[in-house]
């Protein structure tokens, strides 16, 4: 009995550290594939700034921000937050404000919903849907928060 004991405990072990790296991994992947996604739509703002304020000004209707603003801001957290998930610094905190920015995406762009494809709306909730993962699961042992824990700073 006792060796079926020491057997179980190994086997546990082992379970947590699987289930640990598998979080990990999974945090990281889901950080990458959200923050690209992003990353991209704040390159093709940038790229054309012009284009982007007019698009503001006359498309997206962003409650409660004059247009200029809202343009910088959509940038902004369309190119600094995917970078903070990447790494995974301030992890939790980046991923709850990219959500904030998509949420605030869909609100300013209610031609969304009327699309005859609905892919475009798709995208923002699952998009949402994982960021939440990422703050209720944390990054993982894969990123720059777990390492400044560890090391204690």
């Amino acid at each position: 009995m006792n060796k079926l004991m020491v057997l179980h405990r190994r086997l546990s072990c082992c379970d947590a550290f699987l289930a640990d790296w598998g979080v990990s991994v999974a945090s990281l992947a889901i950080r990458c594939y959200v923050g690209w996604q992003f990353l991209k739509s704040g390159m093709v703002k940038v790229q054309d700034w012009n284009a982007t304020l007019d698009l503001f000004r006359y498309e997206y209707m962003a409650p409660l921000l004059p247009p200029e603003l809202a343009a910088y801001m959509g940038a902004a957290g369309e190119l600094l937050l995917p970078m903070l998930l990447f790494i995974g610094l301030l992890t939790r905190p980046a991923a709850l404000a990219l959500c904030a920015v998509n949420v605030m995406a869909v609100l300013s762009y209610p031609q969304l919903f009327t699309f005859d494809c609905p892919a475009a709306i798709n995208d923002h909730f699952y998009w949402g849907a994982l960021l939440l993962v990422v703050v209720a699961m944390g990054p993982g042992r894969l990123s720059l928060d777990a390492w400044l824990a560890r090391s204690g700073r």
